[in-house]
């Protein structure tokens, strides 16, 4: 069983930007408050199951993951990893900026790049690395959770040594809007969710800030508690 808290370093944009308002709107819930919001007007009329497709995401919270949930390693305390972030956030790097589109991925659908990006993909890699001393190791029964037989040969090497299977050339920057759709649901919640995100013409996003979140127990949702821009050249 996972061992608790848990911690995970997301892009979580800032509270007040409209990508957030919208985010945190559909899935109904304020990572930065802990406490549950109003879904955005009309969708469950839209959409009438919408609380039910989105009870996934709306545990994590609006975000795109760069260092997936970790328990600390003993020895390691959480005052020591925000310090980590903190000086990794104040490190000079390019921000990353992508043209944001709303995709399905598999079965569910996320906000992720219209094209790939090698700044996003370098400074998730290197969420990936520098952080990875504060992560507990996989026991025996996380790796079973993880479904293995349904992993590539190269992914479950990814969860081997890094404890998650989505890393380097495996990952793919995505904020989750839904759970997963059953294959005659997608192309209709698809299509209504494309239509609400041009709404609000957004047509780049920059992913410059690093955001650490907990979660207390297994029946606890994520919160963040600290949030850093990151520091341009």
């Amino acid at each position: 069983m996972p061992q608790y808290p848990r911690y995970a370093i997301y892009f979580v944009p800032s509270a007040d930007s409209v990508l957030y308002r919208f985010g945190a709107s559909l899935l109904g819930y304020d990572s930065f408050t802990g406490k549950a919001l109003p879904f955005v007007d009309g969708i469950e009329a839209q959409i009438a199951d919408w609380k039910q497709i989105t009870v996934d995401p709306r545990k994590y919270g609006f975000h795109a993951t760069l260092k997936a949930p970790i328990s600390l390693v003993s020895g390691k305390t959480e005052s020591e990893l925000i310090s980590a972030i903190g000086r990794f956030a104040q490190t000079p790097r390019a921000v990353p900026v992508i043209t944001p589109v709303v995709r399905a991925i598999g079965s569910f659908i996320a906000i992720v790049p219209h094209a790939p990006s090698p700044d996003l993909q370098t400074f998730a890699a290197d969420c990936v690395t520098t952080f990875d001393d504060f992560r507990t190791p996989l026991t025996s029964e996380d790796r079973a959770r993880r479904n293995v037989a349904a992993l590539s040969e190269q992914q479950v090497a990814y969860l081997d040594r890094w404890g998650y299977p989505y890393v380097f050339d495996e990952f793919r920057f995505h904020m989750t809007l839904t759970g997963s759709l059953p294959a005659e649901r997608r192309d209709g919640v698809l299509e209504a969710l494309q239509k609400r995100f041009a709404a609000i013409e957004l047509s780049s996003i920059a992913v410059e800030h690093l955001a650490l979140l907990r979660q207390n127990d297994a029946a606890s949702q994520f919160t963040v508690i600290e949030h850093w821009p990151l520091k341009r050249p």
